[in-house]
């Protein structure tokens, strides 16, 4: 089984902020960071659109105990996962942008398909 990134940052301030940029893609549907960070959403996020498309009242709390806003939660359960109902995975999609320019770090579009 494949290990998390650490992303040099200690436990809890990684775990934050993975949990705000899954929140930011399924708020805006789309969101530019670096490529290790968005590899990680996009595992999360895919998972966090699974738990809309069961629907049931227990992947609404599980949505809402990993979810910062609870307006994302309804519109994830409402209107982001019927749009991916007949699809069995792959709902996110990471598009190169090019090196930034302060440190050269690889920038990507992290988007919903």
């Amino acid at each position: 089984m494949a290990e998390n990134r650490k992303l040099n940052r200690p436990t809890d301030q990684r775990v934050a902020m993975l949990r705000s940029l899954t929140t930011s893609v399924l708020k805006h549907g789309k969101i530019h960071t670096t490529e290790t960070r968005a590899k990680e959403v996009k595992s999360i996020a895919d998972k966090m659109i699974t738990l809309g498309k069961r629907g049931d009242l227990h992947a609404r709390r599980q949505a809402l105990s990993y979810l910062l806003d609870e307006a994302v939660v309804t519109d994830l359960f409402d209107k982001i996962a019927p749009k991916y109902s007949d699809r069995n995975g792959g709902y996110t999609r990471i598009l190169k942008e090019g090196p930034r320019r302060g440190d050269s770090a690889e920038m990507v579009i992290l988007e919903l398909v």
